[in-house]
């Protein structure tokens, strides 16, 4: 299928984008996808990208409110308006040795970062919304809401929350014309995890696809033997946020390779 034609599918042709954490993994292949498809897209990270995006660039952390304010400012100035807001921004910053290693900054970072990212961007960029009757938001949240892992538990709280705050949000907005879904991905091998793959193989002395292996079986494995690749999640995530979508509101779709055991 031609670029064209999947743009035209998805009605983006001239809407405009918003994307945090937009310059790496899935955000980047989301920013990428949707340009692809004729979108005008803004996308945020707190580091200047390495390589050139097709898409404006705002140099701004969104964990905080000051951060925020700067990228819908200049989000609103650029797009005039915000068809669509993907809330990709996310991590944890837990240190080893479980939940009674967490402070409380740890605990204020990790839900700054995946919950109250989301909340303050939505308060600037719905009003607009609002006024025009109609827009999209998609809320990257994880598998780990429902499968957490010590190591990183105040992240899988933090990612439990904005599911929790999405469902609510889509209730409240969908009868004014706004979808609100979310997007739960596992294991994705972004180039951060390939990355870490790198250093487990040379760490163990092994081979990369063991390596690759060995983290997968840490997370329960994969039934479909592989992570999921960005370009597969950003495919939801156009499906979602686009105009073949149009009945979805509320729902929370998981990509992560059949890793969530139950229904």
């Amino acid at each position: 299928m031609s670029t064209t034609t999947v743009g035209i599918a998805d009605g983006y042709e001239g809407r405009g984008v918003v994307v945090t954490g937009g310059t790496q993994g899935i955000g980047a292949a989301v920013a990428a996808r949707l340009a692809a498809a004729g979108a005008r897209v803004v996308v945020s990270a707190r580091r200047a990208p390495e390589q050139p995006l097709p898409a404006e660039f705002v140099q701004a952390d969104v964990s905080t409110p000051e951060g925020v304010r700067l990228l819908a400012e200049r989000a609103l100035a650029s797009l005039g308006t915000v068809d669509l807001v993907v809330h990709n921004v996310g991590g944890s910053s837990a240190p080893p040795g479980g939940v009674l290693a967490l402070t409380d900054e740890h605990w204020r970072n990790d839900l700054d970062a995946n919950l109250m990212a989301a909340v303050r961007l939505d308060r600037l960029l719905v009003p607009g919304m609002l006024a025009r009757g109609s827009g999209a938001i998609v809320h990257i949240s994880s598998i780990q809401r429902r499968l957490p892992l010590t190591s990183t538990i105040a992240y899988a709280a933090a990612k439990a929350a904005l599911s929790n705050y999405s469902k609510n949000l889509a209730n409240e907005l969908g009868p004014q014309g706004i979808r609100v879904n979310s997007v739960a991905p596992g294991f994705v091998e972004t180039a951060a995890a390939s990355r870490l793959i790198d250093r487990l193989a040379e760490e163990a002395g092994g081979g990369r696809d063991e390596a690759r292996d060995g983290l997968m079986r840490s997370l329960g494995g994969i039934p479909i033997g592989r992570p999921a690749r960005p370009e597969e999640v950003a495919e939801l995530v156009a499906f979602l946020g686009g105009d073949r979508a149009a009945s979805i509101n509320g729902a929370e779709y998981t990509i992560d390779g059949g890793t969530v055991p139950t229904v």
